[in-house]
């Protein structure tokens, strides 16, 4: 069954252009890491530039855990803290 994830992410002030380089970095090796992630893409809100959506769609669980252990996405952990204003709010959805 389809995975579905929802990452509401809040970017401190002045950080925008960091965090928006590195999640550009992060979704492109997704899409070329990984071939059971469907869409990954993130996207500002309008009525609060500091907060992000970030929109994912895995095949299964097992696609969802290989992207949390990946080389990739481990290692933008350290790149997009130093942006972070508060920590990631994450919601998990199954597909019908």
């Amino acid at each position: 069954m389809a995975v579905g994830v929802v990452a509401t992410l809040t970017v401190a002030e002045g950080k925008n252009a960091d965090f928006e380089a590195v999640f550009s970095e992060l979704m492109t090796a997704v899409r070329e890491n990984e071939p059971d992630n469907e869409f990954y893409s993130v996207f500002r809100c309008k009525d609060n530039p500091q907060q992000y959506r970030v929109l994912e769609r895995y095949v299964d669980q097992a696609a969802l855990e290989a992207h949390g252990k990946s080389d990739h996405f481990r290692a933008s952990g350290a790149k997009l803290a130093p942006c972070m204003a508060a920590a990631p709010v994450i919601e998990y959805l199954d597909a019908i």
